[in-house]
């Protein structure tokens, strides 16, 4: 079983009834769900996922009055409930696996991944927070939400990053993107330094799935999940999964080259498609000028075009 499924069933079947019961006029102050680290946040756990941090557990999310008033209460009454369901015998628990299940206070919660007890404000708040920490924040799913509060500072993090913010990166992905694939690589194949080959091929799959991502408004995963989650995604993600697999696998720098320019060749057809550039340029490098210079504000459109 999918860890969600398995922690939607164990807040379903064995939370919410013992919820109920013990603390009827509570409920509708808590929200529930499963969010934060782990592949089943995100549904891409398989059989290899369950030898660590896998089994029925739940988060549950109070407001900080609420979380000083009864969590402790709470959490000790989620600690005598019964881990052995659906023939699990609880949550294998790592090293690392603290702060994977119990009872949290919502700006907390959300502290641990963004560094803020609230929704960013500003740009350098945004700019502050590493994009995978958003992603993290705004995985899983869900399954009760009481006040609402919990639900709107995660709705505040999925509307994306402020417009102009989110071309800025756009523009540096193009740079970094262009330099690495594009450009070194074919020239070290050239050189026939292999190991070069390989960094650049692998920080053009970065670079160039981090635009992805952007040009879809989301935030990029972690990594290793940042390829299978193309397949989630409206815009590129189909087109462009097999040509990154042929990237990963090709066993001649030709092969590389090809997916390289094919990847390239469809982002900038979605660049024009956004309206984010007017070259016609099939050099992702000639995009990210265009795609900075429509940024209005000062701040970010000085700023170096490969930062961010």
């Amino acid at each position: 079983m999918k860890g969600l499924e398995l922690s939607r069933r164990y807040w379903e079947e064995v939370c919410l009834p013992a919820i109920k019961g013990r603390f009827p006029d509570r409920l509708g102050r808590l929200a529930a769900g499963l969010v934060g680290d782990g592949s089943e946040c995100y549904g891409f756990d398989d059989e290899y996922s369950q030898d660590h941090d896998f089994g029925p557990r739940v988060m549950i999310w109070l407001c900080k009055d609420d979380y000083g008033a009864f969590g402790n209460e709470l959490q000790k009454a989620l600690d005598g409930l019964s881990r052995d369901f659906l023939g699990y015998k609880g949550v294998n628990k790592s090293l690392y696996g603290d702060g994977r299940e119990g009872v949290f206070p919502i700006g907390g919660f959300y502290r641990r991944f963004i560094g803020l007890d609230r929704p960013p404000e500003t740009l350098e708040q945004w700019r502050s927070i590493p994009e995978v920490n958003l992603s993290i924040a705004t995985n899983g799913a869900v399954f009760y939400d009481g006040p609402g509060e919990f639900t709107a500072f995660r709705a505040r993090l999925l509307s994306g990053y402020p417009y102009e913010l989110r071309l800025k990166k756009i523009a540096a992905r193009c740079m970094s993107a262009a330099q690495s694939g594009q450009y070194n690589y074919p020239r070290s194949a050239r050189r026939g330094d292999i190991v070069a080959a390989h960094m650049a091929a692998s920080e053009f799959i970065s670079s160039s799935i981090s635009l992805i991502y952007l040009l879809n408004n989301r935030y990029r995963p972690f990594y290793k999940w940042m390829h299978r989650g193309l397949l989630e995604l409206p815009l590129l993600g189909v087109e462009c999964y097999e040509p990154y697999v042929r990237l990963a696998s090709a066993r001649g720098f030709s092969e590389g080259i090809e997916a390289i320019e094919e990847i390239s060749g469809l982002i900038i057809a979605e660049l024009h498609r956004q309206g984010l550039t007017g070259s016609d340029s099939d050099f992702l490098l000639d995009h990210g000028p265009e795609v900075q210079k429509r940024i209005s504000g000062e701040l970010l459109r000085n700023l170096p075009l490969w930062g961010e």
